[in-house]
């Protein structure tokens, strides 16, 4: 099956050459020079993978993808030049799902893009998980408190997935690389990091004292046995 990608790039060169050579691996492609041309695109059409560059006239990289978030929750990869530790948090906490560095190559770039697309279909292996006081149903997509329903993005709400399959066990960074983003060789660590960060500002009482996802130091991450 053919997957669809919102290209959003102010340099027409890059966004040429994206264009040709993801086409070339046989992902359909939309293009938009702007921040504000690429949300009225999303509001026009569903894609499976937006590509988004953080140094756009107007509104930024930044500004897009949180507005991306009020909506959309969108496998989103930021573009950037600039891959010191400051910007690339920041785009995480943004909302972002991963990052690519400029100059990248394109293979790499196909291969993520996928990789991030897949994960629309959910966790199987049980169709009812609960953490603490969290009711998880990976089928539907849903995670409910009491009831209510919380909005986790898609990284976020297979993060917990993949967790509360195996209560009790240490997940590494390098695990939840491979079984969230589909990345076994070219991950980030920070991009677990991060997403668990958010993941805990939404889910825990205290995200400073963190009772339902918590660290083991120098080995990973696990939910309650």
């Amino acid at each position: 099956m053919s997957r669809s990608v919102l290209i959003i790039e102010d340099d027409p060169r890059i966004r040429r050459m994206l264009q040709l050579t993801l086409q070339r691996e046989g992902l359909e492609v939309t293009e938009a020079a702007t921040g504000e041309d690429g949300l009225a695109r999303l509001g026009e059409t569903s894609f499976d993978v937006i590509l988004l560059d953080l140094m756009l006239p107007g509104k930024d990289g930044f500004e897009v993808c949180r507005e991306i978030r009020r909506s959309s929750n969108v496998p989103v990869i930021m573009l950037t030049a600039r891959s010191d530790s400051h910007d690339v948090v920041a785009g995480l906490e943004a909302g972002a799902d991963d990052y690519v560095s400029k100059p990248f190559v394109v293979k790499e770039l196909s291969a993520r893009i996928r990789a991030l697309a897949r994960r629309s279909r959910a966790p199987e292996p049980r169709v009812h998980l609960t953490v603490g006081d969290l009711e998880i149903s990976p089928t539907e997509g849903t995670i409910t408190r009491d009831g209510a329903m919380l909005n986790l993005t898609r990284t976020e709400f297979r993060l917990l997935c993949e967790l509360a399959v195996d209560p009790g066990r240490v997940l590494s960074r390098e695990e939840l690389l491979e079984r969230v983003w589909g990345y076994d060789y070219f991950g980030d660590s920070r991009l677990v990091d991060v997403h668990i960060r958010r993941l805990r500002k939404k889910i825990e009482p205290d995200p400073s004292n963190p009772a339902l996802v918590m660290t083991v130091r120098g080995m990973g991450y696990r939910v309650p046995g």
